[in-house]
């Protein structure tokens, strides 16, 4: 059984120095990865990147993280992303990392995901040039993630991601904002790339458990939903295909 430790959404600054150090140290034998659902920093600076570093290397085991939107903010992407690999994360988008823990090979594919909105309530690829350019980024980010989790070769697949897959996990936020917390682009690339389970952040007022139409779970592990320096999941290791889903021609 592998324990993933997952948190999104930290939000750090200049001023939060070792409020998470303690109960990093403390994940020693308690889980085996832990992964961050973006929104690392409050607005994408490095100065607020150094600070999350510093709490970050109290950290006992391997770290997976991808960005979310407040990390883009200040358009120094290439700059945080090279400091957090520079000091051991590994920040993923649109990309994947495996691991051999406890005889099973793990696969994390990550992703920040984008917005678009859902069955029923979504961005249609019609009209004016910036509605297209808005729903096709959004697909276009999600076939791509779906790709990096098809070609994972492993026991088990983790998806992380920033934006959610699904409106299950936004119930608490307004409806109006749904668009703008993610697409179910993203749930059909989990389920076509058959991820055994989705790690989100985004949503700080949704809640932590759903799943996707083909029944993957999905937990919004954003900080303000889980209330914790970070939750604990234990996985079992896929022991056979459950889900041959295949993408539509």
């Amino acid at each position: 059984m592998i324990k993933v430790a997952a948190v999104g959404d930290l939000h750090f600054d200049r001023k939060s120095h070792k409020r998470i150090a303690e109960h990093l140290r403390g994940l020693k034998g308690k889980a085996d990865i832990l992964v961050l659902a973006g929104d690392l920093t409050q607005t994408g600076h490095p100065d607020e990147i150094k600070v999350l570093i510093e709490d970050l290397s109290f950290s006992p085991i391997p770290i997976v993280a991808v960005l979310g939107n407040h990390d883009h903010h200040a358009d120094q992407v290439d700059i945080i992303t090279k400091m957090l690999r520079d000091n051991g994360v590994h920040v993923l988008e649109r990309s994947s990392i495996t691991f051999e823990i406890k005889g099973v090979k793990i696969g994390i594919a990550g992703a920040k995901g984008f917005g678009g909105g859902f069955i029923g309530a979504c961005g249609s690829d019609f009209g004016e040039k910036e509605m297209k350019n808005f729903v096709r980024h959004s697909r276009t980010e999600a076939r791509e993630f779906e790709k990096v989790i098809k070609e994972l070769e492993c026991d088990l697949k983790i998806a992380l991601l920033h934006y959610s897959p699904i409106m299950e996990t936004l119930e608490g936020e307004k409806k109006e904002i749904y668009p703008f917390l993610g697409s179910y682009y993203l749930a059909e690339a989990v389920d076509y790339g058959q991820a055994d389970i989705v790690f989100h952040g985004h949503a700080h007022s949704g809640i932590e458990k759903g799943t996707t139409p083909s029944g993957i779970p999905v937990r919004n592990v954003a900080q303000p939903v889980i209330r914790h320096a970070y939750n604990l999941y234990s996985i079992e290791k896929r022991l056979e295909a459950t889900r041959l889903l295949n993408r539509p021609q």
